[in-house]
């Protein structure tokens, strides 16, 4: 089987969007399967061995400046399309495919279904693991399945959709299959015709009308999503963060009328669980948007993204989110979840 090679105290600077210099035990970057295969008959992945399976980097927070374990970097390349029928395709993408990129190249196939997802960082591989989701669209409304690999046994595997156990910025990957199970191609069920555009949600419609736009296509509501989100969220490659930091709390009904009372101007969607509030608006309302202490603070323009506006450690920016989310439970009686993965 084909080797990878380990690399010691290698520096993950490059390879998490927060621009930390967190250094590993060990590094392996993987570009096949079967160097992946490797790995697990190598007993990598054993019970009792510390280890991370690293995608783009987008979606984490080292606390320490040194992870005392192995790194397992998927890094597979390649897409395909299928043609199903008249209607629809199917898209595969390896893991380690960037998944803007990803959205762009099915734009340019004319395949409709992603173009709401449109500027979210990370790679394909990753998408799923955290059923990734904006302007009232969400991965696993087109996933058709994922490819992967049994870490514990080296089997691979396809999990269909249903396997997959999405929620609200949540799957089977972050629960159950956390740290056994590593994706290696995603598969997306996308329209050829007939697009269901989805406009209602944020402000897609008015970038639409500010462009002149009356009859919108899958490119046009692309190229808005991007200029809203352009103007509302950082480049992590000139200032460190990792996009949306906390989840959108998802209240009972009657705890959500309760504070409508007390704040009128309170955005509120509905959710399946309860009704949905805007982690933005209430770190918003607690004052610390635009805060910054040291070399941390929650953005300017948005609040829900946690920046490092310098040399910052995990450690520090670790501790601002602990006070945002202490602040926000005290003023509201909620408690804001991070939405990336903490790692210690």
């Amino acid at each position: 089987m084909e080797e990878a090679k380990p690399v010691p105290n290698f520096s993950l600077r490059g390879l998490n969007t927060f621009g930390l210099d967190v250094r590993c035990r060990a590094y392996y970057h993987i570009t096949s399967e079967a160097q992946l295969e490797t790995l697990v008959a190598q007993g990598v992945f054993s019970a009792g061995n510390k280890f991370l399976l690293l995608g783009g980097g987008s979606n984490l927070l080292f606390v320490n400046d040194f992870f005392d374990g192995v790194v397992v970097h998927l890094d597979l390349k390649g897409r395909d399309v299928r043609y199903i029928d008249e209607d629809y395709a199917l898209l595969t993408a390896a893991a380690g495919e960037n998944w803007h990129q990803t959205v762009l190249y099915a734009l340019e196939q004319n395949l409709g279904g992603i173009e709401n997802l449109s500027l979210i960082p990370g790679n394909a591989g990753t998408a799923p693991v955290q059923n990734i989701g904006a302007y009232g669209v969400e991965i696993c409304e087109v996933l058709s399945h994922v490819e992967g690999i049994d870490l514990m046994t080296g089997e691979k595997r396809v999990l269909s959709t249903n396997a997959c156990g999405f929620g609200y910025r949540d799957s089977v990957f972050k629960r159950n299959l956390k740290g056994r199970f590593a994706i290696t191609s995603i598969a997306m069920r996308l329209t050829r015709r007939k697009h269901q555009l989805r406009t209602h949600y944020g402000t897609i419609a008015d970038e639409l009308q500010k462009a002149g736009v009356i009859s919108p296509t899958i490119h046009d509501i692309s190229r808005a999503v991007i200029a809203i989100r352009s103007s509302k969220l950082p480049d992590p490659a000139v200032l460190g963060n990792c996009g949306s930091f906390f989840k959108n709390p998802v209240v009972a009904v009657d705890i959500a009328s309760e504070l409508k009372q007390r704040y009128p101007d309170m955005p509120t969607y509905s959710a399946k669980e309860g009704v949905k509030i805007p982690a933005g608006w209430l770190i918003e309302k607690a004052s610390w948007k635009g805060k910054r202490i040291g070399n941390v603070g929650m953005h300017e323009r948005q609040a829900l993204v946690l920046v490092n506006y310098g040399d910052a450690t995990g450690a520090e920016l670790w501790a601002h989110a602990c006070r945002v989310m202490d602040d926000v439970r005290e003023k509201f009686g909620i408690v804001l979840q991070p939405e990336v993965n903490v790692v210690e």
